[in-house]
């Protein structure tokens, strides 16, 4: 069975032994023990089927209400990114994500960079949901404070992560179900609601209203928006630990994506139609964060309302920000395999076959993240607004990098994956990138800039960038 986000072949299928590592120059030290269905799984949890949950008020009032919309776009321009994502796994099947097909199908420098400033996505992604987590159990359990609650899912979920992949993926599957029959509990109660005439405006409203619609409102929405559909990309992580082919990986991300921007647009839509706090929503925003429960308590009861906001909490703070720790610390594996972070962190428990080092650092950086933005009324706003910009604009790079390697390099002419629809992902994150927040563009050019410097430094002080078997493989 093919798929329309498949390129056509231009060589048979290899097998993840024949297409490993080491015809890259790298020694096999990861585990290769993931399925299709693992894969899918873990993409799944690592966008969370439930993550509008936490952000439903923020991206109700920056759409003008228009919610399902804001999801549908997103979830478009997703999907050339997915495709974009799929096109150089196939080319390059190694961890390390952007940094890798950036670094292999453009230029070394050009991956550090890439690199660089996709870490700025992944290293504050797991601090921002052991947040967000800490901060929903501490309003139900206030003996408790925020920052137990934070070491809490650190711990928990760094002991996970460090006995293996298979632990994390077995993990990941009964957190999946729980969060599906969860969802599947409030779209069957909202849908009821809805046909006893609870809803407000029209059906079509989620998804366009002409009292407020622009397209600027709308992608500055779909800029919040797009953090629920984070975590596709990480699949690209797992590389080095799938059994499956190189096409299988690229179609799991696929396929993940469009699962999950399903499940979000039908759960914004319903939550959408039954908001009981529509005016004040578009006034003031959701600074409570409490959007979403009070419409789930609205269409079926307080103890609707619970069950949400306890899903949602341990959502983000163990399934998601599990899968998150375990991406991010493949990233730092890759970067340190080739020199360009620390080597101690290219270190691969001998049992278990994790990058044990860069684990416990996620962990410590988390943490000290975690505990400084609690003491801030605007912390969990400043970490979403930096994971977001951070990852569009290293996806610019990932659309850039599949156009120079295929077309320009390989003289490829399958026009649709490997010209057109990058250059269509590109334009659509531009048009984001361009409506964040300014205070994301700010921080987020800087950290760029900081990037900038150290990849000057480290040219004027003779460290070679040329990852490892760029000459025999990239240009063959």
């Amino acid at each position: 069975m093919t798929s329309p986000f498949d390129a056509p072949p231009s060589s048979p299928q290899a097998s993840p032994a024949d297409s490993g590592v080491e015809r890259f120059g790298y020694k096999q030290e990861l585990q290769r023990s993931l399925s299709f269905t693992d894969l899918l799984i873990y993409g799944l949890i690592f966008m969370v089927p439930i993550a509008p949950f936490g952000i439903f008020g923020s991206v109700f009032q920056a759409s003008g209400g228009m919610v399902a919309l804001a999801y549908v776009i997103g979830m478009v321009a997703m999907a050339f990114t997915a495709l974009s994502y799929a096109q150089m796994a196939r080319a390059f099947p190694m961890a390390g994500s952007v940094y890798t097909y950036a670094g292999r199908g453009i230029a070394a420098p050009v991956g550090f960079l890439a690199g660089w400033v996709i870490l700025l996505d992944y290293v504050l992604v797991p601090a921002l949901l052991y947040l967000v987590a800490s901060a929903a159990m501490a309003s139900f359990v206030p003996a408790i404070p925020i920052w137990a609650w934070l070491i809490g899912f650190i711990v928990l979920n760094t002991v996970v992560n460090y006995f293996g992949i298979e632990t994390t993926a077995r993990m990941n599957r009964v957190m999946l179900v729980a969060e599906l029959i969860i969802l599947a509990i409030f779209i069957v109660i909202g849908l009821v609601a809805l046909a006893q005439g609870k809803g407000h405006g029209g059906a079509l409203t989620p998804l366009f209203d002409s009292s407020t619609f622009s397209w600027p409102l709308v992608f500055g929405a779909v800029s919040v928006a797009v953090l629920s559909f984070l975590g596709f990309d990480g699949i690209s992580m797992l590389a080095e630990e799938s059994r499956e082919s190189t096409r299988k990986l690229g179609r799991s991300m696929v396929y993940a994506l469009m699962l999950a921007g399903a499940l979000f647009i039908v759960q914004t839509w319903v939550a959408a139609l039954l908001a009981p706090n529509r005016a004040e929503l578009l006034a003031n925003g959701d600074p409570a964060g409490s959007a979403f429960y009070d419409t789930a308590e609205y269409a079926g009861g307080h103890w609707l309302s619970v069950l949400t906001a306890i899903a949602t909490a341990v959502a983000w703070g163990f399934a998601n920000s599990l899968v998150a720790q375990a991406a991010t610390s493949r990233l730092l594996f890759a970067m340190a395999r080739d020199r360009q972070l620390p080597r101690f962190l290219g270190k691969v428990h001998p049992k278990h076959k994790v990058p044990v080092n860069a684990t416990f650092l996620v962990a410590a950086v988390s943490l000290a993240l975690g505990l400084y933005m609690s003491t801030r009324d605007d912390g969990i706003p400043v970490l979403s607004s930096l994971v977001n910009f951070g990852a569009m604009t290293a996806f610019l790079a990932l659309h850039i990098s599949v156009v120079v390697h295929y077309v320009v390099r390989k003289r490829s002419r399958a026009w649709w994956p490997h010209l057109i629809a990058p250059a269509a992902g590109f334009l659509i994150l531009l048009y984001v990138v361009i409506n964040a927040k300014i205070a994301a563009q700010t921080v987020g050019l800087l950290w760029l800039a900081v990037g900038v410097l150290i990849l000057v430094y480290m040219r004027i002080f003779g460290r070679n960038l040329k990852l490892s078997g760029m000459n025999s493989e990239v240009h063959k």
